[in-house]
């Protein structure tokens, strides 16, 4: 059972307050420290699947508070251990129970709203090191393209350099935040062009051959690359969710995403257009598929915003990208569909 260490801190007159409140809250064990001054802290423990719930409480009650502050902790283990508490093979037979039941199933299925944003959010920064990462990365990728290696392609795919800010982007579009957006939007931009630049660099030094495989694969578009960067975008967002690690996941991000990029700026360095648009088509493609991914994975484990005012808005928001990206995807799936029959005629 993962267990988290939530600190609250408030003014001594809200003591019997928030004494009250811990009367229903679902807390493993709670304690009070007094601070310097007014005000009071207190650590509880529970289960991380009721962080989220347990969070929203404290804020609405207490955040008008001006001594107020919150902070979230892992814990890495608590002794004595609360021994799981067995159920009777009868306990959801009812009908009434099972939804409750089933909701229980879903609140473990994935860690806190607050978390999720922390760590998306964080893996926006437009740092040195994710540059460095993405001209690193950018690099093995295009020897490995000009060497015709999927060894070696696959070891820049590793690096995942691109998976945190479009996954930022997907939870921003779930959450209506304009600013995580923008933030997200700019660091993708810039570690494309990034890719981008080195790799036309590279293929004006090195003249890539356009008929070898591992490039020649990533000059068109199927039906099958729409699936497999739907895909990646669901297991990046998951492995968000659910707290996995990322670097492994990211490898199915990087896959739709990095090799048609450094494919297009080699052929773009060598002057080859024709298959150079082919692989920025791809690359477009995926991009959507991935974030329409995203945000639908983010939806489906309840991830939305704490308060109904904000919940609605981002709804809005949400239904009104999801659907200009739905109609995006239909039509490059109808010019993909369309050009395989054209050839399957000629």
């Amino acid at each position: 059972m993962s267990l988290r260490l939530i600190e609250i801190v408030v003014s001594k007159d809200n003591r019997e307050k928030i004494r009250t409140f811990f009367e229903d809250a679902p807390l493993l064990d709670n304690y009070e420290t007094p601070l310097m001054g007014d005000r009071l802290k207190f650590s509880l423990i529970l289960d991380s699947s009721e962080t989220e719930e347990v969070m929203d409480e404290l804020t609405d009650h207490f955040e008008s508070d001006p001594n107020f502050r919150l902070i979230l902790q892992d814990v890495l283990t608590s002794l004595p251990r609360k021994e799981e508490e067995e159920q009777p093979p009868e306990a959801a037979e009812t009908v009434d129970e099972v939804p409750e039941e089933k909701e229980k199933v879903e609140k473990k299925s994935r860690i806190s709203r607050e978390v999720l944003y922390e760590d998306i959010s964080e893996a926006t920064g437009l740092t040195k090191i994710y540059m460095a990462m993405v001209i690193l990365s950018a690099l093995v990728a295009a020897v490995g393209l000009l060497k015709d290696n999927l060894a070696v392609i696959i070891g820049a795919m590793v690096i995942a350099p691109l998976l945190g800010p479009n996954v930022a982007l997907a939870l921003s579009t779930t959450l209506g935040d304009t600013k995580l957006a923008w933030r997200a939007t700019y660091t993708n931009l810039v570690g494309i062009l990034l890719a981008l630049v080195v790799s036309v660099i590279l293929g004006l030094i090195f003249k890539p051959d356009a008929s070898s495989q591992e490039i020649a694969t990533r000059t068109s578009v199927s039906l099958a690359d729409i699936a497999l960067a739907l895909v990646a975008g669901a297991a990046g967002s998951l492995a968000f969710t659910t707290g996995v690690s990322t670097a492994l996941v990211g490898v199915m991000v990087a896959v739709a995403l990095l090799p048609p990029l450094v494919t297009c700026g080699l052929l773009i360095g060598s002057g080859d257009w024709d298959p150079a648009q082919g692989s920025f088509l791809l690359l477009l493609t995926n991009l959507i598929c991935i974030n329409l991914a995203g945000v639908l994975t983010f939806m489906a484990q309840g991830i939305r915003p704490r308060t109904w005012y904000d919940a609605e808005r981002a709804k809005r928001h949400t239904r009104r990208a999801v659907i200009i990206w739905i109609v995006l995807l239909a039509a490059l799936a109808f010019v993909i569909f369309m050009a395989g029959r054209h050839w399957e005629v000629i």
